[in-house]
């Protein structure tokens, strides 16, 4: 009888590893075009907060507004769509969501027309949110030439966007969220930076902005991920147009000061593409693209803070995109990633869908796909 409880058990576990994915965001619906620029977390009280860029026109540069969706329950159900940030036809996207585990607010940043940034913040596990306040006049202190200590920040930028997907909240309770800068009114060239917050998203101020190497420099660097590393130090995981594919690497002693010069990682192959980082105990998980032009989606598990990935496993074959991942207490990864319906015209039915897995599944390896609900 015991044995046969424990068998059951096991299944039970194995299943909870696997759940089907659920389209959240569906390409001709609601008067938009597409959805793409996944954003997820989950707040200090277990809702899932899924944000994206709805695109009228599916260009980066168009009439975009953001959406939500909200579950209480674990991703089983959802409400209804809801835009949180319009501006007529201007371009309003990147949402950056952060969740701040010590005040239980979710904290909230983007970019309107890619030259202001916009702050909003929710007490209410996103039920409702602020009225948007303009924080650009962080960005205008690289403008200024202003850096923590001895950082050199100068940078006369033209274009410049949050994230996109999630920000972190440091153990000492920093706000930090990944930017990155352009100076001809377009994507690039482009270099990166963080913003920050001391005081619970009450003020804003620039980081330092992330060296390059002078002999052998990464190409382009733009959207990038931040993880809190168990020392304090933060990583972060840059996206980068070299010709040999390989994600950037920087490590600071705080999040907005004393970035080292970018190393490639050898482990992760860049598809030109933003990523997804997160950690569930000390693992960390890593989600992109694992082949040209952006298929494959795949995640892998490191177990020794991103210095190697020794396990991954396929999640979607085929046309894919962006993704984000948010984590919940009992150990599980919610992914958020963009599906592309190949069989559109040129691929460009773009659909956000949502799938749960854990790092065992992972670490099973072994292809395949995550199923669920």
């Amino acid at each position: 009888m015991k044995c046969a409880m424990l068998i059951l058990l096991g299944s039970a576990l194995l299943a909870a590893q696997q759940t089907a994915p659920v389209t959240l965001f569906e390409a001709g619906t609601h008067g938009y075009r597409g959805y793409r620029i996944p954003a997820l977390v989950m707040s200090s009280k277990g809702t899932l907060l899924a944000f994206c860029a709805a695109r009228k026109e599916l260009g980066d540069w168009a009439d975009i507004d953001i959406a939500m969706r909200r579950s209480t329950d674990g991703g089983k159900t959802w409400s209804p769509m809801k835009i949180i940030a319009d501006r007529a036809t201007m371009t309003v996207d990147n949402p950056t969501p952060i969740v701040d585990r010590k005040t239980g607010a979710i904290h909230f940043v983007y970019q309107v027309n890619y030259a202001q940034l916009f702050y909003m913040r929710s007490d209410d596990d996103g039920l409702t949110f602020s009225e948007p306040v303009d924080i650009t006049d962080a960005a205008h202190d690289y403008r200024r030439g202003w850096a923590p200590e001895k950082s050199d920040s100068k940078y006369g930028w033209s274009v410049i966007a949050p994230g996109p997907g999630h920000g972190i909240q440091l153990a000492s309770g920093r706000l930090v969220v990944p930017v990155w800068l352009s100076p001809h009114y377009r994507h690039r060239p482009s270099v990166t930076s963080t913003i920050y917050s001391d005081d619970h998203g009450k003020t804003w101020k620039a980081g330092a902005l992330i060296p390059q190497d002078t002999v052998d420099p990464l190409v382009n660097p733009s959207e990038h991920a931040l993880l809190e590393l168990a020392d304090g130090r933060v990583m972060t995981n840059l996206r980068n147009e070299g010709k040999e594919r390989r994600r950037g690497v920087s490590i600071s002693p705080d999040g907005i000061s004393g970035w080292a010069v970018p190393r490639r990682d050898e482990g992760l192959f860049e598809a030109v593409c933003m990523a997804s980082l997160v950690r569930v105990g000390n693992r960390f998980i890593y989600a992109s693209p694992a082949a040209l032009p952006r298929n494959d989606l795949t995640v892998r598990v490191s177990l020794d803070e991103g210095r190697t990935w020794a396990h991954s496993r396929l999640l979607l074959a085929g046309p894919t995109g962006y993704s984000d991942m948010a984590t919940g207490s009992d150990g599980a990864i919610y992914v958020l990633y963009e599906q592309v319906d190949p069989s559109s015209p040129g691929g460009r039915k773009q659909n956000l869908v949502l799938t749960r897995i854990t790092a065992e599944w992972v670490m099973e390896g072994g292809g395949g796909r995550a199923s669920i609900y």
